[in-house]
């Protein structure tokens, strides 16, 4: 597609995306850091000085395991991201703000509130990135005995989806019509009720807030199961996604947007962007060095924990230089089915003791990882976003904000001048950076 320019995520994981960022000569020593508004503020400013679409914040409910020591030794500390987005409004103009919340835990009505009022604190640039949780643990700390069945959590994520964007479209963009005179705030014909009674929800609206400045938040979803996908292909607009190989990135690329047909969707409605985690050097052994030094500060405790955590399997009292035990097999695994697929396939291909599965996993936590010369890095994106792989990518910086200062100051201007990103905001809006229409609330409310 001529003049087809990629688009780019900050998934800001702090105090950086690796999991030994913490122990790292240039982190900060003190995790007060990390917990200010001004460090936030900072990233997304900094992001928005490099012409990233959005920033994105991951979550989850729960940090343990069956093994409470595990916590001691990775960052466990994690802010609420609707409440980061929300800090970040004032101090941004024109990047995108995408935080992580479940579907399995949260209700519809909250989400559709809290992300509407991201969307009009910020002038139109919220997006909701919706999961259903993996965590067992996650489940215990909403007062359930046991997480919903994988299919289970996927039925409820359609339903609430449903809800919020009907909500949302409950009152029209010309709803308030504040005359004084006539003492009418409201064209009361023009907020409606939604009147929702399925399986999960009974919700009658309408929502307590004015129709969103994007009609409704851009919608990200970051699953890759089957119920994943067509979830995607019904109603998200972005999907996250991890893969290691370009092979297996435009299987999944080709597979997502057929399926887009049969939802009277095209192409162009869902960006696909898996996530990348850039090592940068002067020269390729330099990048290959630094990655070495991250994966010398993993304490064993930690990686054990994230490789279980990904498996769903407790891997602690395993011989960490022998190989994965015997797992059950993914059709009876309740956590996230593809990041299970796509480890073990690893650990079997290349042959990987369990200490080699988490050092090779534990920077990118399942995503890709490439290092290099700025060069070598813009190539490699290039090479997936020309060969049908990619829309974008979330870039995962290792450590910040040094890592992301770094991909702005040397990857950046060489993608801008081989013509693949922008050189200015050319909107104002989530949906003008990332192409995308509108939705009419007719629509919405007809499905």
């Amino acid at each position: 597609m001529a003049n087809r320019q990629m688009h780019l995520g900050a998934f800001l994981m702090t105090p950086g995306h690796h999991v030994a960022a913490w122990r790292h000569e240039d982190s900060a020593n003190d995790a007060k850091e990390w917990l200010s508004a001004e460090y936030y503020v900072r990233l997304a400013q900094l992001a928005e000085k490099g012409l990233f679409d959005m920033v994105f914040f991951a979550d989850h409910y729960a940090d343990r395991t069956k093994r409470e020591e595990d916590v001691s030794h990775s960052v466990t500390a994690r802010l609420d991201p609707i409440l980061l987005l929300s800090a970040m409004t004032y101090a941004t103009s024109r990047i995108g703000l995408c935080a992580t919340a479940s579907t399995s835990f949260y209700e519809p009505y909250y989400l559709a509130r809290a992300f509407g009022t991201i969307d009009h604190l910020s002038n139109g640039r919220a997006a909701w990135n919706v999961v259903t949780s993996g965590n067992a643990y996650e489940a215990l700390n909403f007062s359930r005995d046991a997480h919903y069945d994988h299919s289970l959590r996927y039925e409820r994520a359609t339903e609430s989806l449903k809800v919020t964007k009907k909500l949302w479209a409950s009152w029209d963009e010309d709803a308030i019509v504040l005359d004084k005179e006539a003492g009418r705030f409201t064209d009361s014909s023009k907020v409606r009720t939604i009147d929702h009674e399925g399986h999960f929800f009974s919700v009658p609206g309408p929502l307590n807030i004015p129709r969103p400045v994007q009609g409704h938040p851009v919608i990200v979803q970051a699953g890759s199961s089957e119920p994943g996908k067509e979830l995607a292909a019904s109603s998200a607009e972005v999907i996250f996604t991890a893969w290691k190989t370009r092979k297996d990135a435009e299987v999944f690329y080709r597979d997502v947007k057929q399926r887009l047909v049969k939802y009277g969707r095209t192409v162009d409605d869902l960006k696909v962007m898996p996530g990348v985690m850039p090592i940068i050097g002067k020269t390729e052994e330099e990048a290959k060095e630094k990655a070495a030094h991250f994966r010398s500060l993993i304490p064993e405790e930690a990686g054990i924990r994230l490789l279980s955590g990904l498996l769903n399997f407790d891997l602690s009292g395993y011989p960490l230089d022998g190989p994965l035990p015997e797992l059950p097999p993914v059709e009876t695994n309740n956590g996230a089915k593809t990041r299970f697929e796509l480890v073990t396939k690893l650990a079997k291909v290349e042959n990987l003791t369990i200490r080699q599965l988490y050092q090779h996993i534990a920077g990118a936590r399942g995503h890709r990882e490439i290092y290099g010369t700025p060069e070598q890095i813009a190539d490699q994106l290039q090479d997936w976003f020309e060969n049908g792989a990619a829309d974008g990518f979330n870039i995962m910086a290792p450590l910040l904000p040094d890592g992301l200062e770094a991909f702005i100051k040397k990857v950046i201007p060489i993608l801008q001048e081989r013509g693949l990103f922008r050189t200015s905001y050319e909107g104002t809006t989530l949906r003008d950076h990332l192409g995308l229409k509108k939705p009419h609330n007719a629509e919405v409310l007809q499905r």
